[in-house]
């Protein structure tokens, strides 16, 4: 029997300083699934000058935010460039419900839609005390102002914690305790992506 093929996209969630980026890393290489970053998106972009990159541009010098579907063009761009694989870590993106409603949309027509988004649950006091600490090394600015890291906080609270609401609707939410030991945390998150793959 031909084994049913399983995509496996996951949107991985939480506010500054949860520890995205560490865990994603982790997540890619157990299951070879690829990683899909708006910022390393924007950058590539940016630096080929392609014709996403420029009009994307010509937002980012007025100071403006870039629209939804310049963003969902290169998520595309980057999903139609990638063959044969099992499938994407979103990373940092949707932020908004536009742009989770756009994304879904978009992976639907492909027939790949989203498995499942899992948060990393962080309270405020842990998240200050890990940025302030990765200020150390990160040389990031904003990781160094206590101002800067709250405002971070508070973007995150009002514009991109309402995406979790859309997930919660649509039955595709689940959340992680993000505090912690690395290890552990990357277990609880392996339990939850071994249900998707075994509830196929």
């Amino acid at each position: 029997i031909l084994a049913k093929k399983i995509m496996l996209n996951i949107v991985l969630f939480g506010p500054p300083g949860a520890g995205k980026g560490t865990q994603s890393e982790k997540v890619l290489k157990k299951y070879n699934l690829v990683h899909l970053s708006t910022g390393d998106l924007f950058r590539l972009h940016l630096n080929n000058e392609t014709a996403l990159g420029l009009e994307a541009k010509k937002y980012m010098n007025k100071g403006d935010l870039v629209p939804d579907e310049i963003v969902i063009g290169m998520v595309e761009d980057k999903i139609n460039k990638s063959s044969n694989v099992i499938g994407f870590v979103f990373d940092g993106f949707p932020r908004t419900i536009n742009q989770a409603i756009a994304l879904d949309n978009m992976l639907e027509k492909k027939n790949i839609p989203i498995k499942q988004m899992i948060a990393l649950k962080v309270d405020e006091k842990e998240l200050i005390k890990r940025i302030q600490n990765r200020a150390k090394t990160s040389g990031r600015e904003d990781d160094k102002s206590i101002d800067k890291i709250n405002n971070r906080i508070q973007v995150y609270n009002q514009e991109t914690k309402p995406v979790a609401d859309y997930y919660k609707k649509h039955d595709k939410y689940s959340e992680v305790d993000g505090i912690g030991e690395i290890d552990e945390i990357f277990i609880k998150l392996c339990s939850k992506i071994d249900d998707l793959i075994w509830n196929e």
